[in-house]
């Protein structure tokens, strides 16, 4: 699995670094208690540790505001997803349970500050590339209307955009039915933490979605 990341967007954000983990899993409509109990114990450090003015100060998410600013898009609008799940946290309105994988996402992105995603591989067609949406792009968002993908980073396959840092489309969605996986971490500050987030996401794909196959890259 390889992604190119286009000039345009290596422009704005020239410590871009991706993460990427492709893996054949064990669908399951229940996330397993211990992996809600990890994320509660993060929930818990999170609250201790900082407050909603604090949030925009965070390095990593300093870095993907920095680049959203450079693409010409209001950070307080486009929020990365790192962002608001942490602003979620330090409201005190917790995560919605939603699937193993996906409360797998959130907890990785949690714990890294970096916006993570997650996509059905039976969906997506390479090769994959990583560049700034044009005016005219859009797709329909997970349980959302259209997004506009104007200036925002979003990844692309053979078929068409399929997800952004903000927020991912329905068409690449994880569901219940979904077998083989890609996951990405997004760094936009440099490469220097993404092997610890690959090597905890690794084991969390291995420990609460019986992951098999997994298969790491990383890409600048």
């Amino acid at each position: 699995m390889e992604i190119k990341i286009a000039k345009n967007l290596r422009e704005a954000a020239p410590h871009l670094t991706i993460g990427v983990i492709t893996t054949t899993i064990s669908p399951s409509s229940h996330p397993p208690m211990g992996l809600w109990e990890e994320i509660k114990e993060t929930e818990k450090k999170l609250l201790a540790s900082y407050s909603l003015d604090q949030v925009s100060e965070v390095p990593e998410i300093q870095a993907l505001r920095t680049t959203y600013k450079r693409l010409g898009k209001t950070p307080s609008r486009y929020r990365g997803s790192s962002e608001a799940l942490l602003r979620r946290i330090l409201q005190k309105k917790g995560l919605y349970k939603v699937n193993t994988i996906v409360d797998i996402n959130n907890l990785l992105s949690l714990e890294s500050f970096h916006a993570v995603g997650s996509y059905d591989l039976a969906c997506l067609k390479p090769p994959i590339t990583f560049r700034v949406g044009n005016e005219a792009e859009t797709y329909k968002g997970i349980g959302k209307q259209d997004i506009s993908l104007v200036n925002l980073p979003v990844f692309f396959d053979e078929k068409g955009p399929f997800g952004s840092p903000t927020a991912d489309s329905k068409r690449s969605m994880i569901t219940q039915s979904t077998v083989n996986i890609m996951m990405v971490i997004i760094s936009f500050g440099g490469a220097k933490p993404i092997s610890q987030s690959l090597d905890y996401a690794k084991e969390l794909l291995g420990t609460y979605a019986g992951a098999q196959q997994t298969s790491c890259f990383i890409f600048q």
